[in-house]
């Protein structure tokens, strides 16, 4: 089976979003996974679908969003379990102890993503949630499990790739989380 394709377009305009999502969807055959307002004012489209399919809607969606930009993501091949998150169908099966938890939080939704796909293809972790603007005045963030040596690399990787877009909020990990953070919903 394919990996399916990612795109994202983040604007700091709704009614433009909405014009951007009608360009996408007509200029190429892509499934649209979400298309709404998100805090503060922003506006956010992921699409999915073909490589080719994507790349081209994508490009559609960046010229007809014009200066209203914030950020875009063309992802092909992305990891497996990122579109079943973003789609709120994240397997949540409580099996055994969980590992060391490492947490990402980023200014930007599409960074957010961006690093979320290098900290899962960089080593073995389960991704336990992944959030985007939803309640966060805007912001992003995904919580990931694993051996505390994985979740260390990995979240050094994706925390390098959203510093260079200026947009790290936070990193943080708990080499041994408590079981009430797991009980209470936190993040599990």
């Amino acid at each position: 089976m394919k990996e399916p394709t990612l795109g994202m377009i983040e604007l700091k305009s709704v009614a433009r979003g909405i014009v951007v999502t009608d360009a996408i969807a007509k200029k190429a055959q892509v499934k649209i996974l979400e298309a709404h307002a998100v805090q503060p004012g922003k506006f956010i489209i992921l699409i999915c679908g073909e490589v080719a399919d994507v790349e081209e809607s994508l490009k559609e969606g960046v010229e007809v969003g014009s200066d209203f930009i914030i950020n875009y993501l063309f992802l092909p091949y992305i990891h497996r379990d990122i579109i079943p998150a973003l789609k709120g169908n994240l397997e949540k099966e409580k099996k055994g102890p969980l590992g060391s938890v490492g947490i990402l939080e980023s200014f930007s939704m599409v960074s957010c993503v961006r690093a979320l796909d290098i900290a899962l293809k960089n080593t073995p972790l389960k991704l336990l949630e992944v959030r985007l603007a939803k309640d966060l005045g805007g912001k992003a963030y995904f919580v990931l499990s694993g051996l505390l040596p994985d979740v260390q690399d990995s979240l050094k990787l994706a925390s390098d790739s959203v510093k260079e877009e200026g947009m790290l909020t936070n990193v943080e990990i708990i080499p041994n989380p408590h079981s009430d953070l797991i009980e209470k919903g936190l993040y599990w």
